[in-house]
């Protein structure tokens, strides 16, 4: 999954993952809301093509713990699982992109989309046991994804 840090290396591909702590965000589809969440995070998610099941438990794991908002004294103390706030899950296969080299990105890290639509329905079907609310754009749609980035923070999660 492209989710986080560095899981796979020795080809160019590599995993990354984007999470933003947001105020609000919504995913709107053919001019429909398909997903939305008030205060929580947003994950942009890519799927690469040697992703596993395993990999999408630690990165859920790893989002839902990650202290990134902020307590009584306003530091960064406070879980998405903490404040109970909302996990907004979007499919991103730019993010599986190999940009290192040219001024086009390749997409050779990608998963097929079929394998990718099985590990993004995996990973926002655990996200859904471990936590509430989570909701989710739609795989492989063109989503225009709504969000009010609080911070701003943004983070590129490593494992």
């Amino acid at each position: 999954m492209v989710f986080y840090g560095v899981l796979a290396q020795g080809d160019g591909c590599s995993v990354k993952g984007l999470i933003q702590r947001v105020s609000a965000a919504r995913v709107v589809v053919d001019q429909q809301v398909v997903g939305e969440i008030d205060r929580g995070i947003l994950l942009l998610l890519g799927i690469d093509k040697d992703d596993t099941e395993s990999h999408a438990d630690k990165l859920i794991k790893k989002v839902l713990k990650y202290r990134i908002f902020p307590d009584d004294n306003d530091k960064m103390n406070l879980s998405l699982s903490d404040i109970c706030g909302g996990l907004l899950v979007v499919s991103q296969f730019t993010l599986a992109a190999d940009t290192g080299r040219g001024l086009r990105p390749s997409f050779s890290c990608s998963a097929h989309p079929d394998d990718a639509k099985l590990l993004y329905d995996y990973t926002v079907g655990i996200a859904k046991q471990q936590h509430n609310p989570v909701a989710s754009g739609q795989f492989g749609a063109d989503m225009k994804v709504h969000l009010v980035n609080d911070g701003p923070v943004t983070f590129m999660l490593e494992s």
